[in-house]
């Protein structure tokens, strides 16, 4: 990266910093280059958003300048802004990300608007998040239900820490449970929802999928099999015992998947109760109910 100006003892001018990043990110066809290297800046140089918009001449310490360039040559590496950061600002609220874990979507905040149209904020409910990755979906939950309680499960004890970690975070883990497994293994007991954004990626198409997916999420957050619809065979197969009376099944869905999907959970004696689309107009959740 094209160095900035160096001023005396040592400082660098916040404009020209940016201003070198924005350029290189720009030669790499970097689709939010501004945003990109404001964000990097601002983690390795402690200082707020508004702080740098309101003072472009603002000094950046030599110490916090060295890091920054750290952060952006990970960048031009096709490494995510996020797993720079360590963390992933979803719906609201600052989820901790690792390379155990997926890193969360904005598209799957539509799961989180869906399940909330079934939680009453005066009522309780139980919930499970099947692979739970972050816990970004059931902590999310959780924390805008203050009456709701859960278990989060995911087949990698390393994600489950990070879950762990991220109610803590939230002030939910009074009111959550976690449990290591394969889907249902293990649990016990009756849910209002049933919740999993599973992994959807059909396992030939996972080496053309864009850098910064293939190279830095877990492939077994990605791996849906040789469709990519394995998960929701074995979600649909397994979910009408744990299912409390009137309860639903909401999964997030992967871009041309719904009618077979559908398909699957109609095949074990559920019916489609829902579909919701994400901002761009995609079928992104679907929701079933006992038939």
């Amino acid at each position: 990266m094209t160095e900035g100006r160096v001023a005396q003892g040592g400082e660098e001018k916040a404009k020209d910093l940016l201003r070198a990043a924005k350029r290189a990110l720009d030669e790499c066809g970097n689709p939010t280059p501004t945003l990109d290297a404001r964000l990097l800046l601002q983690e390795a140089a402690g200082v707020s958003r508004e702080k740098l918009i309101a003072e472009p001449d603002l000094d950046i310490a030599a110490e916090a300048a060295a890091r920054f360039r750290k952060f952006m040559d990970r960048r031009l590496q096709g490494e995510p802004v996020s797993r720079i950061l360590g963390y992933r600002e979803f719906y609201g609220r600052r989820f901790r990300i690792t390379t155990d874990t997926l890193d969360p979507r904005p598209d799957t905040e539509t799961l989180i608007e869906a399940a909330l149209a079934f939680m009453p904020a005066g009522a309780a409910c139980r919930i499970i998040d099947l692979g739970t990755g972050t816990g970004a979906i059931g902590v999310t939950l959780l924390a805008e239900r203050p009456l709701a309680t859960g278990v989060l499960t995911d087949i990698s004890s390393a994600a489950l820490a990070v879950a762990r970690e991220n109610a803590r975070l939230h002030g939910v883990e009074a009111r959550v449970s976690f449990s290591e497994g394969s889907w249902f293994a293990g649990i016990g007991g009756r849910f209002d929802l049933i919740l999993s954004n599973p992994p959807y990626i059909p396992r030939a198409i996972l080496p053309t999928l864009a850098v910064e997916v293939r190279n830095f999420d877990p492939a077994g957050a990605l791996d849906g099999g040789p469709d990519g619809l394995e998960p929701y065979r074995r979600i649909a197969a397994g979910a009408a015992p744990f299912l409390a009376p009137g309860g639903h099944v909401i999964v997030e869905i992967g871009a041309g998947q719904a009618i077979e999907i559908e398909q699957i959970f109609l095949t074990d004696g559920f019916r489609l109760a829902n579909r919701w689309t994400d901002l761009a107009g995609h079928v992104r959740c679907l929701g079933f109910a006992q038939a």
